[in-house]
């Protein structure tokens, strides 16, 4: 990469209002910028102050913050210019807001006039605008490989050719979760821009990247590469790295696992998009209960851990945390046994990264996907659900006790961690290798 230093190229990252597209897209940008790029960042000013609380703890960046604005929507105030605790009733409306500020995202092309254009799935207005403007543009897919090969499988060939990879499926019932907001009936987004559209493949420049790491789901970036006819390049990981300062800041929890024997314990947390009805809340803390295993139970509402007097039963074998814990930074902890997750990519990401194998109790959109990716790779287990997709507390409890329990998962996770970490830095390399090119290949054609 040395190449790059002779001309510094500008790249424009512009991901969509989700935290967990914000935050892989952030990840990516501080290796760019490594790599003698610089890297603009475009967001809400929500989402941008998120990252500059995390910049605050972590080593210095060199990516400049761009903050994108918004019309003024009175059901949509500033704070809630994000996907992160943004009730779902608001989601189309955020949807549309954003559509809003094309206009405003034109200006700021106008005004920094960048190399290239790394966009994400709700904005291939922006790919368009572009494209106009002669100025390259790749799409990043933040989820993982295979549930983008099996949603475009699905798009291109409907039913009439099955899915090469039997251990991926949706039943009938995670079909129907998925209707909202994936469109498949739309190609190139002229009709509905608001919708999640195939044509955002169709508008990157002869590469497209994708979230993970060949050595995990390589099969499934080769069929996506074969179905999309573009070079699929993975960009590793993308996580974010344990943090001493932060650890501090969740002292109490840190030492509480310190107690605990060496992987006896499970990390419960379903992420900050997503809501679970009470009565699975309750079967939850009813398989917490019948497990083997310790707990550390990170819950959104007050009301959720009240269930029954579970809180004082279990005092002494599991702690439940309102609001926010440090996921990175527990799940490195050598108590925990097992992460019980609704397997967002992100989520999947940090717990194979430090070794961790996931008890899987997927929500919608591509977490079932996500959990069959896990459990066919057996480094986890997905929970067993009822026809009506509700779970129980005895296969919550049984999926945490096989995990737990089960040394063979515990070493393939294990060899799965060490094998990413070795290949984190060739994934970074690839990358900016493709986007030089691209950066490059522009700068002789002007």
């Amino acid at each position: 990469m040395a190449e790059a230093k002779t001309k510094q190229f500008t790249i424009l990252m512009f991901p969509w209002l989700a935290y967990s597209h914000v935050r892989p897209f952030f990840e990516l940008a501080n290796n760019l910028s490594a790599k003698s790029f610089h890297v603009l960042f475009c967001s809400s000013a929500v989402n941008l102050d998120s990252i500059r609380s995390k910049i605050a703890q972590d080593p210095p960046t060199a990516v400049d913050l761009i903050e994108l604005p918004f019309p003024p929507l009175p059901d949509l105030p500033p704070h809630l210019h994000t996907t992160k605790n943004l009730p779902p009733n608001l989601t189309p409306a955020l949807i549309q807001a954003f559509q809003q500020t094309s206009s405003a995202f034109n200006e700021i092309m106008n005004r920094t006039n960048p190399d290239l254009l790394i966009y994400d799935y709700f904005q291939p207005w922006a790919a368009k605008e572009a494209r106009r403007r002669g100025i390259p543009s790749v799409y990043f897919a933040t989820a993982g490989a295979a549930p983008f090969s099996y949603f475009y499988h699905l798009f291109k060939h409907g039913g009439s050719r099955p899915f090469p990879h039997e251990e991926i499926y949706l039943t009938d019932r995670e079909k129907g979760d998925n209707r909202p907001p994936i469109k498949f009936e739309i190609k190139d987004a002229e009709e509905d821009e608001g919708a999640f559209s195939f044509g955002v493949f169709d508008l990157s420049n002869n590469v497209v990247l994708i979230r993970g790491f060949r050595g995990f789901d390589g099969k499934y970036f080769d069929y996506m590469s074969e179905l999309c006819n573009k070079r699929v390049v993975a960009t590793g990981q993308l996580i974010h790295a344990p943090n001493r300062r932060i650890g501090e800041e969740n002292s109490e929890i840190l030492q509480w696992l310190s107690r605990k024997e060496r992987s006896s314990t499970v990390f419960v947390c379903f992420g900050s998009e997503h809501f679970i009805s009470l009565d699975q809340i309750r079967e939850i803390s009813k398989g917490l209960e019948m497990c083997k295993a310790n707990f550390v139970w990170v819950v959104r509402l007050p009301e959720e851990a009240v269930v029954g007097g579970f809180v004082e039963r279990e005092r002494e074998r599991g702690l439940v945390v309102e609001g926010w814990a440090a996921q990175a930074e527990i799940l490195s902890h050598g108590s925990i046994g097992g992460f019980v997750s609704h397997c967002g990519w992100s989520s999947i990401m940090e717990s194979l990264w430090a070794g961790v194998p996931v008890v899987a109790m997927p929500i919608k959109y591509d977490q079932p996907i996500n959990a069959r990716v896990v459990a066919a790779a057996g480094v986890g287990v997905e929970v067993v659900r009822g026809r009506d997709g509700c779970f129980s507390g005895e296969e919550v409890a049984a999926a945490i006790d096989e995990v737990v329990g089960s040394e063979g998962i515990r070493r393939r996770v294990r060899d799965l961690s060490e094998r990413m970490r070795r290949e984190a830095e060739a994934a970074v390399e690839e990358t900016a290798e493709e986007l030089l090119l691209l950066c490059k290949k522009r700068a002789i054609e002007i």
